[in-house]
């Protein structure tokens, strides 16, 4: 199937955007949400395969205004930083101790430049700021419901990873119109929040991600409060991003099981 994929803008949003060439017919739509590398290579890549299913999918791009990111996020910086990264033992990325002894063996300039980056991109992680992002979620969702020709007035659900997964989950909280949402190892909302959701959800998690999988209880339970379809599962010996065919952490089993499940639950939250 031939996909058109696009760079588009949209009010203050922009974000990547995939559909079937062919189709005629209107499409139902789904929002891809980044993981906290951006809207990257690997994140257009998994736009375009969920728009192979038959949909239109966008991924907004969450770091940028009016279309631009800061420096310190461009494409360039971000990847130059993972590759960085790549370099640290396995699972340190996130410990900021780990990654200041190996950011003091660097020069002056690489030291400041992936220190920069790096405390931009990771700042996004905090509570406060994950809601801020769901004016940009929200932007999105709108556009694809009642702006663009293929989707206006069809069905919308999302999609996140890591960071992402948690946004999907906050979006669902946030957005009553949302058809579904799916959820990969992101964090859980506050039960007070989940209260709020009007959709089903389904999530997927690896069964080394301990820190993540604390709140799986916790939103299980609220979600059964609140009367709504809460799907999960969890990999044994996968570990966080194993969706992630670009990292290490990479586990091809969980990965297409996964997949075949979220395909799976678009075609049953969108269809009709």
């Amino acid at each position: 199937m031939a996909i058109r994929g696009e760079w588009i803008r949209y009010g203050e949003g922009s974000g990547y955007l995939a559909k079937p060439e062919r189709a005629t017919a209107p499409l139902p739509g789904v929002l891809i949400i980044q993981e906290i590398g951006g809207v990257n290579g690997q994140i257009e890549d998994v736009t375009r395969r969920v728009a192979a299913a038959g949909y239109a999918a966008l991924a907004p791009d969450l770091f940028a205004l009016d279309g631009k990111r800061p420096e310190a996020l461009t494409k360039e910086r971000i990847a130059e930083s993972f590759g960085f990264a790549a370099t640290l033992p396995p699972g340190t990325m996130f410990d900021p101790a780990t990654r200041e002894v190996e950011l003091a063996k660097l020069g002056e300039a690489d030291r400041l430049r992936f220190r920069e980056t790096f405390g931009q991109m990771f700042s996004f992680v905090a509570p406060e700021r994950l809601e801020s992002l769901m004016g940009p979620l929200v932007r999105g969702f709108h556009h694809l419901r009642e702006e663009r020709s293929e989707t206006k007035g069809q069905k919308i659900a999302c999609v996140g990873f890591c960071m992402g997964g948690g946004l999907s989950a906050l979006l669902a909280c946030e957005e009553p119109e949302l058809s579904g949402a799916a959820v990969f190892y992101g964090r859980s909302p506050a039960a007070e929040k989940i209260a709020h959701i009007k959709c089903p959800v389904i999530a997927f998690y690896g069964a080394r991600d301990q820190r993540v999988n604390e709140g799986i209880p916790g939103f299980q339970e609220a979600m059964r409060a609140a009367g709504q379809s809460f799907e999960h599962h969890v990999y044994e010996g996968a570990g966080h991003a194993f969706f992630n065919d670009d990292a290490a952490s990479y586990d091809i089993k969980a990965a297409r099981d996964s997949f075949a499940r979220l395909l799976g639950f678009l075609s049953k939250t969108l269809s009709g």
